[in-house]
């Protein structure tokens, strides 16, 4: 049985991954729906994905558009890529919809892949609405009745911090170096020149949650920063 995992380069997803296809064959989808960020994030998978822990396991990536360009304003902050500040709270980052959008056009995939399942990675603590298991149930009955084909969701990590995910990446040999955490990673959206990979600008929330988590994990950060720390 196939497991689409939505998965978007960063940390949780290739965690969630892995931690899928120890069990199934995993159908990975990464959703763009205009963001600033979109195009390094991809760059990232492709390479995650040509590494030991998702070879033979983890089938190509497949890319869906479901813009959203037409519903948040030029000026939003995911679409320039000027993230807020370094020590934000979580609800200065939320991006209204998102795991509706992604779920609808997952659900569509999996409906068209024959696939059952479709797991993705929010994590304990957090505080948005389409991320609780009530949305996720809900989701999950319309997706079914609308496609007329039994659709699992699935939030495997809903009770773990970043830490305890970090910890099941290492029990799985999962690259961190090839993850990407980051609202403006350098050198930006556009798509980095071939061997270049995609910096964390170190300078926003996403970063700091990194760099946090690998400390609170006790386990070596791999990963590339173009800016030391504010704090």
């Amino acid at each position: 049985m196939s497991t689409l995992v939505l998965l978007s380069g960063g940390l949780d997803s290739a965690v969630l991954a892995a931690h899928e296809a120890q069990t199934a064959r995993v159908l990975p989808v990464y959703v763009s729906v205009g963001l600033a960020w979109e195009d390094a994030e991809v760059a990232m998978v492709e390479q995650l994905l040509a590494s030991p822990a998702y070879v033979g396991k983890v089938e190509p990536l497949a890319r869906m558009s479901f813009t959203m360009r037409d519903v948040y304003s030029p000026t939003h902050w995911a679409i320039r890529g000027v993230p807020p500040a370094y020590d934000t709270p979580d609800e200065d980052v939320y991006l209204i919809g998102r795991n509706l959008v992604l779920l609808t056009k997952a659900g569509v995939v999996a409906a068209k892949a024959k696939a059952r399942r479709i797991a993705l990675g929010p994590l304990a603590g957090n505080p948005f609405p389409d991320a609780r298991p009530a949305f996720f149930s809900t989701m999950e009955q319309a997706l079914t009745l609308g496609l007329d084909h039994r659709i699992e969701i699935a939030a495997p990590f809903l009770h773990l911090e970043k830490e305890d995910v970090i910890k099941r990446g290492v029990a799985l040999q999962v690259p961190f170096e090839l993850t990407l955490s980051c609202m403006n990673p350098v050198p930006g959206s556009r798509l980095p020149a071939p061997g270049v990979m995609p910096q964390h600008c170190g300078l926003c929330s996403k970063c700091r949650e990194r760099r946090d988590a690998f400390a609170a994990a006790d386990v070596p950060d791999p990963s590339h920063y173009a800016n030391r720390s504010p704090r």
